[in-house]
């Protein structure tokens, strides 16, 4: 049973996103939850954002109350896939306590669903239990669990953003989850910390490669400055810069999958940016890509004439760690 009160969720937003070839209709909520356990990302804001030192009864309130607030605020007709954010893991039973995962199975009941968690909670019989909460048979495979592998590079997801696990751990996860019939999504991240535009583009071209015959989908999220991160201290200190939309379009284009990209804040100084002058069209080709795949768009896009190419090139070939970024 869902609370009677409500209470409002992070952030909460309609869209639409590339599923096995369909384009759905979809809901993302981010849930206020009890708070990351590892809670040391460079890079990330939301860890930020959670509820402190609850009770576990408490806490469970709290989040069906965000649950009811979805259901009233967004029509059931209006979306078939939901994607779940928390402020770290939503298999965490510490962070996501099981009640309230099976209020939001219940209340989600038919959707499909992508929820997003670290590789340690991918548990079996967690997982198995929520898959048989949401499972209606209108999917073949209803449940799809996301991680932050960011890279397959096991010394930049260690040094560059402070992750905690190994690509070990991601694939066991991706094991167990495939064993209980859902399916695995990827998220890496474009550009983290310490690395030179070139080095950023490169793990991504390798960590796609690598991950492609493991992940059912793969989304590349370019890095941001949030607010109240280490990679913002750097930022202010003008030891970091977001990546260029020029290498966002070189990687996808020679992605051997489609990989997902939203290019979140793009064209502005915090998200990934060229100039300025060509930046919108890039991040607007880069969503309808996402959508279609067409990968003719982003052909089309890496050939524009603008001046910071050859500044782009330029960092490419001459930027190096000891002397990064060349530009802000």
């Amino acid at each position: 049973m869902l609370s009677k009160s409500i209470e409002k969720p992070l952030a909460s937003w309609r869209g639409k996103d590339r599923y096995n070839g369909q384009i759905l209709d979809t809901l993302t909520v981010i849930f206020r939850s009890g708070g990351c356990s590892w809670n040391r990302c460079r890079m990330c804001g939301y860890r930020h954002e959670r509820y402190q030192d609850l009770p576990l009864d408490e806490l469970t309130d709290r989040l069906i109350r965000q649950v009811r607030w979805v259901k009233e605020n967004f029509s059931d007709d209006d979306y078939q896939m939901l994607k779940i954010f928390t402020s770290g893991s939503f298999f965490d039973p510490d962070e996501v306590p099981p009640a309230a995962r099976r209020a939001v199975a219940e209340a989600f009941r038919g959707k499909l669903v992508i929820a997003e968690t670290r590789p340690e909670y991918v548990d079996a019989e967690a997982l198995r239990e929520f898959l048989e909460g949401i499972d209606t048979g209108a999917w073949d495979r209803p449940l799809s669990i996301a991680v932050g592998l960011e890279t397959t590079n096991d010394a930049i997801r260690e040094k560059s953003i402070d992750k905690g696990f190994t690509y070990a751990d991601f694939l066991r996860a991706a094991e167990v989850a495939h064993a209980v019939g859902a399916d695995v999504k990827a998220y890496l991240l474009m550009k983290p910390p310490f690395l030179t535009e070139r080095e950023a583009r490169d793990d991504m071209v390798r960590s796609i490669k690598d991950v492609a015959s493991v992940a059912d989908s793969i989304s590349m999220n370019l890095c941001t400055v949030q607010s109240g991160t280490e990679v913002e201290r750097l930022w202010n200190q003008n030891a970091y810069r977001p990546p260029y939309l020029w290498s966002v379009l070189d990687v996808l284009i020679g992605a051997p999958v489609h990989v997902l990209c939203d290019p979140v804040g793009g064209g502005q100084v915090r998200g990934p940016h060229n100039c300025g002058a060509c930046d919108a069209p890039i991040v607007k080709g880069i969503g309808e890509y996402s959508l279609s795949g067409d990968v003719e768009l982003l052909r089309a896009l890496a050939e524009t004439e603008c001046e910071c190419k050859g500044e782009w090139e330029f960092v490419l070939e001459q930027e190096e760690p000891f002397c990064m970024p060349l530009t802000r």
